[in-house]
C-alpha cells in the first residue's frame, strides 16, 4: 500500500471551514447524544478519546459512539487526530464561530440552561416506553 493511501485510511478527513454548512452543523447537533458529546468536548481541556474520555454509558456501544463522532466530524464540528491506537477529538469552536458567529455558543448556552446535569450519555437518549 502506498504511503499516501495509508495516511488517508489512518487519518480521518475533515471539511475545510469554508465548506461547512449551517444545515450540516444544525443536523449534527439535533441529536441529543451528539449535542452532549459537543458539550463535553467544549468543557474539556484539550483533546479527548472518543470512547473512554466521554464517560460513555454502557448502553451505547463503541460502534455507536464512533458513528456519532463520524457525524460530528463530517459536519465540521470535531477534528479527530490519531495518536497511536487512539483517535483523539477536539471541538473546532474557533472555526465554527468564525463561519457562523454565535451559533454554537448560543446552542451550548441554551442546552446548559435547560438540560439537567448528567454523567450518563444515555440520559440524553429519547426514552422509548416498553411495549
Amino acid at each position: 500500500m502506498d504511503e499516501d493511501l495509508h495516511a488517508r485510511l489512518r487519518n480521518p478527513c475533515h471539511p475545510d471551514a469554508d465548506e461547512l454548512t449551517l444545515v450540516g452543523v444544525l443536523h449534527a447537533l439535533a441529536d441529543p447524544v451528539r449535542l452532549e458529546i459537543v458539550r463535553r468536548l467544549h468543557n474539556a481541556d484539550g483533546k479527548v478519546n472518543c470512547i473512554s474520555s466521554v464517560n460513555a454509558s454502557p448502553c451505547l456501544s463503541k460502534s455507536t459512539l464512533s458513528h456519532h463522532f463520524r457525524i460530528l466530524r463530517e459536519a465540521g464540528l470535531v477534528r479527530s487526530e490519531r495518536q497511536g491506537v487512539e483517535l483523539l477529538n477536539c471541538l473546532r469552536l474557533d472555526e465554527i464561530e468564525a463561519r457562523f458567529p454565535g451559533v454554537l455558543t448560543a446552542i451550548l448556552a441554551a442546552g446548559e440552561a435547560t438540560a439537567p446535569p448528567s454523567d450518563d450519555l444515555a440520559a440524553h437518549l429519547p426514552h422509548t416506553p416498553p411495549t
